[in-house]
C-alpha cells in the first residue's frame, strides 16, 4: 500500500500538471486571438498616422482603416457625417441608383441608336401637332377678344358719347374671361417650346449614353474572348 506522503505527492503533481495545461491552453488561445485580431489605422489632427488595437474616442468618428494580422487593409470605416453631408451623400447614392436604372432601361428597350431616333421623331411629331392645335386656339381667342373689345367701345367707360349706356355685365364677364384664357393659353404655348427643347436634349443624352454603354459592352466582350485565346496560346 502507498503511504500517505506518496499520495500527497501524487496529488500535488497532478494539480501542477493540470495548472500547466490550463496555462498552455490559455496562452495558445491568446496567441491565436492575437494572430486573428483586428487592428486599426487612423490619422490625428496633425496628419500623423497611428496604428492600434483600439481607436481613441476623439478619433472614433473619423475615417479609419481595418487591418488584418498581416497589416493589410481589409475594411474601411467612413467618417461620421454631419446631417448636411448625409443629405448630400444620400442624393449622390440616389443619383447613382437612378442612372443605373436608366442604363438598364436603355439597353433592354433599344436595339440600336436608330430605335431611339425613331421614338424621338414620333414624340416630336406629337408635340408639333399639339403646338399647331394650341396656336389655332390662341388665334381664335385673339379674334374673340378683338370682337368683344369692339363692342365694348359703345359703352361706358370706353365710349366718348355722353349718353352712352353702361357696359352690360355679360359683356364685361366675357371680356375678363376671354382675356384670362388668352393669357393662360399663350403661356402654355410658350411652354410647349421649352418642352420640345427639353425632349430633344433628353433623347440626345440617351443616344450618347447608349453609345457609351454599347462601347463598354463591346470592349468587355472583346476582353472575355481574348482571354481564352491567350490561355490556349500559353499552353
Amino acid at each position: 500500500m502507498l503511504s500517505a506522503s506518496w499520495l500527497r505527492s501524487l496529488t500535488l503533481l497532478g494539480a501542477m500538471a493540470l495548472t500547466g495545461a490550463a496555462w498552455a491552453a490559455s496562452a495558445s488561445q491568446t496567441t491565436t486571438h492575437s494572430q486573428k485580431g483586428i487592428a486599426y489605422r487612423w490619422v490625428d489632427e496633425h496628419g500623423v498616422v497611428h496604428y492600434g488595437d483600439n481607436i481613441p474616442p476623439q478619433y472614433a468618428s473619423q475615417d479609419r482603416a481595418i487591418l488584418n494580422s498581416q497589416g493589410l487593409e481589409v475594411g474601411h470605416l467612413d467618417a461620421q457625417k454631419t446631417p448636411e453631408e448625409e443629405i448630400v451623400a444620400n442624393r449622390a447614392r440616389e443619383a447613382v441608383t437612378k442612372q443605373k436604372q436608366h442604363d438598364a432601361f436603355l439597353v433592354s428597350t433599344y436595339t440600336s441608336v436608330k430605335d431611339i431616333e425613331a421614338l424621338r421623331d414620333v414624340r416630336l411629331d406629337q408635340l408639333k401637332g399639339q403646338r399647331a392645335a394650341a396656336e389655332q386656339y390662341v388665334e381664335s381667342l385673339r379674334v374673340r377678344l378683338a370682337s368683344l373689345q369692339s363692342r365694348a367701345l359703345s359703352y361706358r367707360p370706353y365710349s366718348a358719347r355722353a349718353d352712352a349706356w353702361r357696359m352690360p355685365d355679360d359683356l364685361a364677364e366675357n371680356l375678363v374671361r376671354t382675356l384670362d384664357e388668352l393669357r393662360t393659353q399663350s403661356n402654355a404655348l410658350a411652354a410647349e417650346g421649352a418642352i420640345e427643347t427639353a425632349l430633344r436634349a433628353q433623347f440626345q443624352s440617351d443616344i450618347e449614353r447608349y453609345r457609351e454603354l454599347h462601347a463598354i459592352h463591346s470592349q468587355s466582350a472583346a476582353v472575355s474572348t481574348s482571354v481564352p485565346h491567350a490561355a490556349a496560346a500559353a499552353q
